[in-house]
């Protein structure tokens, strides 16, 4: 599983997420010692020290990095706008965070198969490996395929009425950010996978 290091992002990055906890499933306190360096983001300072290839995809990272410092509203506001998988990606799980399931599952929709459900799917099953989860967890061990919606319903699951759940999901939620943040500063910066 490939290791999340913040140094590779460039300074701006790696100041953000400096002694950056996991992010809740639900909403998360804003990290306000954050948001200043946060306004400041353009998408020339988010691929620093790289050239911006792709702004659109330099500002789907800056709506990660919002939701990663639990902004969701700062999030939206720029995921909503950004007409591209990627766009519809962040835009869900601000949702899912939020707690409107649905709408998470609508946006999970638009996004369609993506190159980071495979990584995903084969990091949740190393994650829940050698651990007995309850049957509705049962998914994250089998197959290679990753089902963006089921993950939904078992973050509902664990927020509701299922608390055993919820370090795992969380664990699993942090690489999905970590893989989701990758694929679009990559993108941004000129380097597709």
């Amino acid at each position: 599983m490939m290791q999340f290091e913040p140094r590779a992002y460039g300074p701006s990055v790696a100041a953000l997420l400096e002694n950056a906890k996991c992010n809740e499933l639900g909403l998360g306190v804003p990290d306000a010692t954050r948001r200043a360096q946060l306004a400041a983001l353009a998408p020339e300072t988010i691929a620093a020290p790289h050239a911006v290839r792709d702004s659109e995809m330099a500002l789907a990272c800056a709506a990660g990095l919002w939701l990663r410092c639990d902004f969701l509203d700062e999030s939206h506001r720029i995921s909503q706008n950004i007409d591209n998988p990627w766009g519809s990606f962040w835009h869900a799980i601000m949702h899912r965070r939020e707690g409107d399931f649905d709408n998470a599952k609508y946006w999970f929709r638009r996004v369609g198969e993506h190159a980071i459900y495979a990584p995903l799917a084969s990091a949740a099953k190393q994650l829940a490996s050698g651990c007995e989860l309850p049957p509705p967890a049962d998914f994250l061990l089998h197959g290679n395929d990753w089902d963006a919606k089921r993950f939904v319903d078992l973050c509902r699951r664990a927020l509701d009425d299922e608390p055993s759940l919820v370090p795992w999901c969380m664990n699993i939620q942090q690489r999905e950010w970590e893989l989701l943040f990758d694929d679009c500063y990559r993108q941004a910066i000129g380097h597709r996978s």
